[in-house]
């Protein structure tokens, strides 16, 4: 007789009954091949002995077993195991690890991996980050209430549903109230998709256009996370410049007179990662490029509420574009909340077959999410938040300015038109891996460059996300940074 004691193993603190457990256990067993047809178990009272359980709970164990067909009652004999079962050849049982505990037994498709690299003291509460809103201001009380009077609805069951793919409808038309008022498109909802994030609708909006092979053109640098997503796409990227003007558009020119290009990506408003906005010269160009070389565009605008010492300038897609741009944004940071709800603008069509892809991997958003957000955007409260919170990063922004000139020659940077980090561009000497390591020894925590990682970082520079530190934060924060760089 096989050594059930030490094969079957009780757990009296799992939340599973204890007669699935050694149910389940024999089942193992026999798919293991340590049981093999044929064989008859146990009896109950021998087994229960065994066990330390009660006999009930192993007939319990058996009548489960039996109702799955594991095994068949035979009068006067016990409980056999169903003999219809194919054999299996035993595998040892002594010190084997679990199956998901073991690495796959088939062959990956290779995926982009962004290296985290381990820097001591990663989880300390001080962080600068890539710039992210400060999750404190964010309009949580409002949110909560709208949710809840959702829910006490007497019709509150069709906001629980799932939200078509294209989004919640009531949300794609508060949308385009938004989007015209704010940004000038003029749109109507079926030109909207709500997705879960600004990566999500870049990502089918890319998989949309992109075959193995097709040109694909970014800056350089350029958003990490886009990049991968068109190379795993199949695409080879061709990158230009990024300069205090935005994209170099003579470059993208040049590109397409010797090469058929398939898309061009581009953030106009605070690229990323340098911040830098896009002339008001260079747009007029890019649009003219746009519509001589039939390019299609994906435009990013992933933090446009927030702008500072002057007024945003109006997208690429707020002109006349021909259908070439797709526009994709998020909510995300503009109220923060940890709600992944992203949006893309762009032709009928388009955004069908954007919605057909999507079910794929994602049959619908959700609805009650999509639904309160609908109504925060309808009665002002996205608005009224934005407003108060444009005012609190702008002072933070010129505190985070003033704060880094104390790093001296080191340093160098300018203060960005919006948005919620700043470009410090590092003298060559300086080893920035390493100030950023010797930071986190001191309980600050930076935000790593991708582009180390990546082979496309021209310049000694990192984001500091100044938005989501208050003026005593980033005084520590700074001064952390101080002594990091002196300690080289």
């Amino acid at each position: 007789m096989l050594p059930y004691k030490s094969l079957i193993r009780i757990d009296r603190k799992s939340r599973q009954p204890i007669y699935l457990q050694v149910a389940n256990r024999f089942i193992s067993l026999i798919q293991d091949g340590l049981i093999r047809p044929g064989t008859y178990l146990p009896g109950s009272r021998i087994l229960a002995e065994l066990l330390s359980l009660h006999r009930k709970t192993i007939v319990a164990a058996y009548d489960e077993l039996a109702s799955q067909d594991w095994v068949a009652p035979v009068p006067r004999k016990g409980m056999m195991v169903a003999s219809n079962l194919p054999e299996i050849k035993p595998r040892t049982f002594s010190g084997a690890r679990h199956a998901y505990e073991q690495e796959p037994a088939f062959a990956l498709n290779e995926i982009p991996m962004l290296p985290h690299p381990r820097i001591a003291g990663r989880q300390k509460k001080l962080v600068v980050n890539d710039g992210f809103p400060d999750v404190r201001l964010a309009p949580l009380d409002e949110w909560i209430r709208e949710c809840r009077s959702l829910i006490q609805h007497p019709a509150y069951y069709r906001h629980l549903a799932f939200s078509p793919a294209t989004g919640n409808e009531h949300l794609r038309a508060q949308l385009v109230k938004h989007l015209s008022g704010t940004r000038g498109l003029n749109i109507i909802p079926e030109n909207t998709m709500i997705t879960r994030g600004a990566q999500m609708s870049i990502y089918l909006a890319a998989a949309l256009l992109i075959h193995k092979g097709d040109y694909v053109i970014t800056g350089s640098p350029n958003y990490y996370f886009a990049d991968m997503t068109f190379e795993q796409l199949g695409a080879q990227l061709l990158r230009v410049p990024v300069d205090k003007d935005g994209l170099d558009v003579d470059a993208v020119e040049r590109l397409c007179k010797k090469k058929k290009i398939k898309l061009l990506y581009v953030i106009s408003h605070h690229h990323h990662p340098t911040t830098v906005t896009l002339s008001a010269e260079r747009r007029m160009k890019l649009l003219e490029i746009i519509r001589q070389y039939n390019l299609a565009v994906i435009e990013d605008d992933y933090d446009y509420d927030f702008y500072y010492s002057a007024a945003p300038i109006v997208p690429l897609a707020s002109a006349d574009h021909g259908g070439h741009v797709i526009y994709v944004g998020s909510f995300t940071k503009s109220l923060g909340l940890s709600l992944r709800i992203g949006f893309m603008i762009a032709p009928k069509h388009f955004i069908e077959r954007a919605a057909a892809l999507r079910k794929l991997m994602d049959l619908g958003g959700d609805n009650l999410v999509e639904e309160a957000l609908a109504n925060m955007l309808k009665e002002g409260v996205v608005a009224r938040h934005l407003k108060k919170a444009n005012k609190v990063y702008w002072e933070r922004r010129d505190a985070a300015g003033a704060l880094l000139q104390q790093l001296g020659r080191q340093v160098t940077f300018q203060l960005p038109q919006g948005g919620m980090a700043i470009w410090l561009k590092f003298q060559p000497e300086l080893d920035l891996p390493q100030m950023i390591t010797q930071a986190a020894s001191l309980g600050l925590t930076m935000n790593f460059p991708h582009q180390y990682f990546y082979g496309m970082q021209p310049e000694n520079a990192i984001r500091f996300g100044f938005a989501s530190l208050n003026q005593r934060e980033l005084t520590q924060a700074v001064g952390i940074m101080e002594k990091a760089i002196g300690m080289q």
